[in-house]
Formats: C-alpha cells, sequence, structure tokens
C-alpha cells in the first residue's frame, strides 16, 4: 500500500513516517515503477506497533528496543515485563508531578484579569520558582 493508506491503516502520519524511516525506526519500502513507496502488511503491522507505542508514551529509543525483543531468543517475557513497569513507574511519576503542578496553574489563571503583557498573572509567575521546586 502507499504511504497515505499506510498512514492511515496505523494511525500515523506520513511526515512521521518518512522521520521513521530517515531514523532506522522503520525500514526503506520498496518503491514501485512510479516511484510511490509500497508498504507491505509487515510494515504497515511496524509502524502501528510504533504508533501504538508513542502513544502510550514510550520514547523512540524505548520502542526500538522493544522491536528488537521479537528477535532475541534468550530474553524472557519478565524482561518485557519489567521494562513495560518501568516505564509504568516514569508514567506514574510524571502523573504524580502534574497533579502537583495543575492547582498552581489553575491559581495563575484564575488570578489573570485580561490586562496588558506587562501586567499578566501568567507571565510573571513562570519565571519564579514555587516554593515545592
Amino acid at each position: 500500500m502507499k504511504i497515505g493508506a499506510a498512514a492511515a491503516a496505523s494511525g500515523g502520519h506520513i511526515e512521521t513516517i518518512g522521520y521513521y524511516e530517515r531514523i532506522g525506526l522503520l525500514p526503506h519500502p520498496a518503491r514501485n515503477i512510479s516511484g510511490y513507496r509500497e508498504y507491505l502488511p509487515e510494515e504497515v503491522e511496524r509502524l502501528r506497533f510504533i504508533t501504538r507505542g508513542r502513544e502510550l508514551g514510550f520514547s523512540l529509543e524505548e520502542i526500538r528496543s522493544l522491536l528488537t525483543l521479537p528477535d532475541d531468543p534468550t530474553l524472557s517475557c519478565r524482561e518485557v515485563e519489567q521494562l513495560a513497569r518501568h516505564h509504568l513507574a516514569d508514567v506514574q511519576q510524571r502523573l504524580h508531578e502534574l497533579r502537583r503542578i495543575a492547582p498552581e496553574l489553575e491559581r495563575t489563571i484564575a488570578r489573570c484579569a485580561g490586562g496588558k503583557r506587562g501586567q499578566c498573572a501568567i507571565l510573571g509567575p513562570l519565571g519564579r520558582r514555587s516554593k515545592g521546586d
């Protein structure tokens, strides 16, 4: 299938697919006689895996590692589980930080009177550290 169809089938974007090819996360597909990229079903499946991994918050390097796991017969499912648990701990830490930040942002927005930029209640606090930092 062509790149537009591959993007639609994987939930990705055309520009992102090109980027994944440039960084070696996705192999360069064959091209048809007209020069259009032609993606095989397994390449679209790999792209779907990458897209889903990004949706779950995995970094590109983590996804690169995950993509190599099926090719390593010495790895156990336990090692994959540990990687996923480590990522879950990172996600939970980010959630904790976001929950801490949200009330401060709400207070800052509430103080915004819509005045002039020099008196903006949002820009001033951004330059200061909060008590918890």
